[in-house]
């Protein structure tokens, strides 16, 4: 079997590191992007993965990074994964600066890399590729609001909604566009950069829930969707933690059957 390559951003901490490695461990060569190189270059260093440090909300950045990739090989996959939240401010409140940033490492960030590496793509699949694969992780804030969560909630509706069309726009072509939308997610960073470093305030958010999502649990469905037969499209995977039965229901305590 010929490897397959993808591009995996937000490879640095969470969701894409834990993506970078478990496509790695099903035979994929991995191109792992993210801000912070020296991270990028221990998780090379660890599983072979192959780093490209770049800013996704930057155009010259992003224009390089295609760049890279054309000159190195084919691409087969995009797997966005990089983005964020800020704050928990009530829209009245909000600080324009975070909703602003939210947008563009949600929204623009998505929309740079997907314009950039869509000639890659579709170059993959004349070169023998069959088909090539887009991937984008939202969140189930994407769906449903909540109190606090406005900025987040229009970004990741933003991004999801860019998949939606793009999905429309490549009917006819070998390319599958896929959207993973996470409930509750424990990993080290996102909280705790959403709260500003608030540690108390990110530990309370999951006290005692019962085994919320890890990192490695979107990773294993992103690569499910990747490895499955070319002509299955997951068009759109909503996962959360048997806990958390919807956005607002959310149990803490032990699970138990009643009677």
């Amino acid at each position: 079997m010929v490897s397959r390559r993808a591009v995996v951003t937000g490879a640095s901490s969470g969701i894409g590191e834990a993506t970078v490695r478990a496509l790695r461990s099903a035979g994929w060569d991995v191109v792992g992007v993210a801000r912070r190189a020296e991270r990028l270059e221990a998780l090379d260093a660890e599983v072979g993965s192959v780093s490209f440090a770049a800013d996704l909300t930057d155009e010259g950045d992003v224009a390089a990074l295609a760049e890279h990739l054309a000159s190195t090989g084919s691409v087969n996959a995009l797997v966005h994964i990089a983005g964020g939240a800020r704050g928990t401010d009530r829209i009245e409140d909000a600080r324009p600066a975070d909703w602003r940033w939210m947008f563009e490492v949600n929204v623009l960030a998505a929309q740079l890399v997907t314009t950039a590496l869509l000639p890659l793509l579709r170059r993959s699949i004349s070169g023998g590729g069959g088909h090539a694969d887009t991937l984008y992780v939202t969140s189930t804030a994407a769906q449903v609001a909540y109190p606090g969560g406005g900025g987040y909630n229009a970004a990741k509706a933003g991004e999801a909604m860019l998949a939606h069309a793009l999905r429309l726009e490549l009917n006819g072509e070998p390319i599958r566009v896929t959207e993973i939308a996470p409930g509750m997610v424990f990993t080290e960073e996102f909280t705790l950069n959403r709260l500003r470093g608030d540690q108390a305030g990110a530990g309370k958010l999951y006290e005692g829930v019962e085994r919320p999502l890890v990192a490695e649990d979107v990773a294993d469905v992103i690569s499910y969707a990747l490895n499955a037969p070319g002509h299955v499209n997951l068009d759109l995977v909503t996962m959360r933690p048997v806990a958390q039965s919807a956005q607002h229901l959310l149990a803490r305590g032990p699970l138990v059957p009643r009677g």
